[in-house]
């Protein structure tokens, strides 16, 4: 790459671009583009930064506070990525695919015994490191090739609505569950970005995908909390993923039942979409890291329920379920033991329904009622 970008030119040039693209797939991303910063001012930048708003003002957020944060002039960080990094011309987006994702096995045919691990979270590691560590590789080589060069790297880390970006680069289309989609991979992708001072000329601003949803409304129908509530509108706070990852206290009743045995987010809207139906058929790979495990992905409830502190993190520790933390887990495990209608889980449930922790205790007891009133004659049999 030497020479490739002169010195006094901070402008993206064709030759670099596909450079990135090419240098990105060849440290394992299935896809890698490169979108435009708007203008500050530009109708563009203010229909954005008026749409996320928007969504905010709902309350869909939640309790997600890193998506409300405001800066010192009151403004919600990420509602334009220069209100925290003024000198930002481009973004580099780079998606990286969860890995062969054909012998995955869905949740109506696991034992019910067993709570469900969304398929990102059940590698082995965490993703954030593994992608992290492959575009600090491709920023470092940046640097090296355009002097003076400002650029920023984040996975789930920054002030970047990353689907955003990963539509304004090329990489995909927003789905109707609100995930980027591209033909091939669907929508099993995990995004990183490099934030960089080059500015992208007219000539290189990337062709939006298509939207090849059509008139397909899988993803909403199936959704059992009816948290997508139109084409790309999620209220989060309904969502299951949400509901197991960053609610921090008691769940609403009238939600648990629809969470069923899930313990740690959901793939169900993902599941149904014809695009990752054809992408499974397909086998598409990817990163061998970021390949689904069945045992981390489908774990016994009775073995989660007796877990220590020492425990979860002999099991979860360095992957994403860490997060969640033993307490919130034990919640999301109460929710899943009621919709497993397992009988031989009540004694478990009482103890827990005297529990200090409020949002376990009010699980448990919920599940308690689930299974005794919907499940009265359960054979127990998974």
């Amino acid at each position: 790459m030497v020479g490739m970008v002169a010195k006094q030119a901070m402008l993206m040039t064709p030759r670099l671009r596909h450079w990135i693209e090419v240098r990105g797939r060849e440290l394992g991303f299935a896809r890698c583009g490169v979108g435009r910063v708007p203008q500050v001012g530009s109708e563009e930048e203010r229909r954005n930064a008026g749409r996320f708003a928007e969504w905010v003002r709902t309350g869909y957020a939640g309790q997600m506070e890193y998506l409300t944060e405001r800066d010192g002039r009151g403004r919600l960080v990420r509602e334009s990525l220069r209100h925290s990094l003024p000198w930002a011309e481009s973004v580099i987006v780079c998606a990286a695919s969860y890995g062969d994702v054909s012998e995955v096995t869905m949740l109506d045919e696991v034992p019910l015994a067993k709570g469900r691990v969304a398929r990102y979270a059940a590698t082995g590691g965490d993703y954030h490191e593994v992608l992290e560590a492959r575009l600090k590789a491709l920023e470092r080589e940046l640097r090296g090739s355009v002097p003076g060069i400002e650029t920023r790297v984040y996975v789930d880390t920054g002030p970047v609505v990353e689907r955003n970006w990963a539509r304004d680069a090329g990489i995909g289309w927003v789905g109707k569950n609100t995930c980027i989609l591209d033909e091939e991979a669907g929508s099993w992708l995990l995004l990183g970005v490099i934030v960089t001072s080059l500015r992208l000329p007219v000539g290189l601003w990337p062709e939006e995908a298509e939207d090849r949803c059509g008139s397909c409304t899988r993803c909403i129908d199936a959704c059992p909390t009816g948290a997508l509530l139109a084409p790309r509108v999620m209220d989060a706070t309904r969502c299951i993923s949400y509901l197991t990852i960053e609610k921090k206290d008691a769940i609403e009743p009238e939600l648990m039942e629809g969470m069923g045995r899930h313990i740690f987010g959901c793939d169900i809207c993902q599941d149904v979409c014809p695009w990752n139906v054809r992408a499974a058929e397909q086998g598409v790979g990817g990163m061998r890291e970021l390949t689904p495990r069945a045992e981390r992905m489908d774990v016994d409830l009775e073995v989660l329920a007796e877990l220590a502190a020492g425990g979860f993190l002999r099991m979860f520790g360095g992957t994403p379920v860490e997060r969640t933390g033993l307490r919130r887990l034990r919640r999301n495990v109460a929710i899943a033991m009621g919709n497993s209608g397992e009988r031989r889980f009540l004694p478990k449930l009482r103890e827990w329904s005297q529990a200090v922790d409020e949002a376990q205790r009010e699980a448990a007891r919920w599940a308690v009622q689930q299974i005794e009133t919907q499940y009265p004659s359960h054979s127990g049999v998974g």
